[in-house]
């Protein structure tokens, strides 16, 4: 009884961790315009609030499979929250915006050795066949985070000064730290690991350009500005030389053979496309209800409630299926849900009630929530037990790029569609924005269906005898 309620145990310890650093990004997003305001600057370097945050988690992600091995996959998760919480009390007592901005470069950091460490920590945890139950339990803290957010931010900023954005992460934090600290399980350590310097300063390079450019390419102009340009190109060089460069390494940075594995990598291309629809939902919802309807920020955070409460349940229940059943009953069904979902925000009109809105959203992350973690969990089970702190590693740094770029590309769309919509017709500001989203839902909506067949190709496991 003790082993399963200490692997449990070790669910809650990370699950808490996790949900710290997703929450603290997602209370800050919508607080940005007050920023500028505070200390009297402008969008751009307001917007490095953001930017350094997911630039410096990119950039620290690939070395997680490297430290997991080398001191202990507990120890680096334990000084990547240590490090968190430190970022977050520098933020609390900063007074500038470059002290704001160097406190989020430390919290990204942070994240980005905790994230990928989370899952192999689980991994490590529990049996093959009783993952998908696992990891869905622990996906919860990366759906209901980023809903409760904004509304946790807004209300922090409406009663409070703002360095208690900051603040409201320290008690989880700590919390977490002591559970993780008292609950998480020693793995092996290999101290003659030898560290591939070449091999990071390449991908360093090329994730953090690549990451770099799209954080400040939100507009059209930006994205195609020379530097913006020269960043990107150089950022895929280098992650092309990065991959024959450690193809030819005995002991890589990371071990790229897991793409051979193919439920491995139709996992990385399910979630990707997945991660892409969440996001584009994220960014264009917010429009549609305060732009198109003329809602408040208090309706457009009721928005996300239901949905992330669907999808953290049948996150789990999914995360059961897949374990019994197996990806192929889970996986595309999911895909499908919240494709159909989406293709529903699709065609809305103004005289569109909002409590539709709300019903197509929560069915949104209900087929989220089945998809998006079991298709994780059954490519992460497809690699050896050796490589699964560098595997978890590539799936974040992938869903992290594809991520911004879905942000990016929707983003320059609503701008450029709705000024186009408005130059060659007769419509209004408010309906050339509503055909703009329902455009714009129409092609994250295709990102899903052309995912969807690869989806059948996820194999499950055997189940293990204990």
């Amino acid at each position: 009884m003790s082993k399963v309620q200490n692997k449990w145990l070790v669910v809650v310890s990370v699950l808490f961790g996790t949900f710290t650093v997703i929450l603290n990004n997602s209370m800050l997003n919508p607080i940005l315009p007050r920023f500028i305001e505070i200390f009297h600057s402008n969008a751009v370097a307001v917007g490095w609030i953001l930017t350094i945050f997911m630039v410096s988690m990119g950039m620290t992600m690939p070395l997680t499979g490297y430290f997991g091995d080398r001191f202990g996959k507990k120890k680096v998760y334990l000084t990547g929250l240590s490090i968190f919480i430190l970022g977050s009390l520098s933020g609390f007592f900063s007074s500038t915006l470059p002290m704001v901005i160097i406190s989020r470069a430390i919290q990204g950091m942070a994240g980005g050795l905790m994230m990928p460490i989370a899952m192999a920590l689980i991994f490590n945890s529990f049996p093959r066949h009783e993952r998908g139950l696992a990891v869905g339990v622990y996906g919860v803290a990366a759906m209901v985070a980023p809903a409760v957010g904004p509304t946790v931010g807004g209300f922090l900023i409406q009663y409070l000064d703002w360095p208690w954005l900051f603040a409201f992460n320290i008690p989880f934090g700590l919390t977490g730290l002591i559970l993780s600290f008292k609950f998480l399980e020693r793995t092996e350590t290999d101290p003659e690991k030898k560290f591939d310097l070449v091999g990071f300063l390449i991908i360093t390079l090329g994730i953090g350009s690549v990451l770099y450019a799209l954080g400040r390419g939100k507009t059209l102009e930006n994205l195609v500005d020379p530097l913006n340009l020269t960043l990107i190109i150089a950022g895929i060089a280098a992650v092309i030389a990065f991959v024959f460069y450690e193809n030819r390494q005995s002991d890589p940075l990371l071990n790229l053979s897991v793409f051979k594995v193919p439920t491995y990598t139709v996992s990385i291309l399910v979630t990707s496309s997945a991660s892409i629809g969440l996001f584009s939902g994220i960014f264009l919802l917010p429009l549609l209800i305060q732009n198109v309807y003329g809602l408040n920020e208090v309706m457009t955070g009721v928005l996300f409630l239901p949905a992330a409460a669907a999808s953290g349940i049948f996150m789990s229940i999914g995360g059961r299926i897949l374990d019994k059943k197996g990806p192929k009953y889970v996986v595309p069904p999911g895909l499908a849900i919240m494709a159909a979902a989406t293709i529903g925000l699709g065609m809305l009109k103004l005289s569109t009630p909002y409590w539709l809105i709300l019903a197509l959203n929560t069915v949104r992350g209900l087929g989220m929530g089945m998809g998006n973690m079991p298709a994780t969990t059954s490519g992460m089970n497809a690699i050896p037990e050796s490589l699964v702190a560098q595997g978890s590693a590539m799936n974040n740094i992938i869903r992290q790029i594809s991520s911004s770029l879905g942000i990016v590309f929707f983003s320059i769309y609503y701008e450029v569609r709705r000024a186009q919509i408005m130059s060659v017709t007769d419509m209004d500001k408010t309906a050339a924005a509503l055909q703009t989203l329902n455009e714009a839902f129409l092609v994250s909506a295709a990102v899903l269906i052309i995912a969807l067949p690869f989806s059948f190709i996820l194999k499950g496991v055997e189940s293990e005898k204990e």
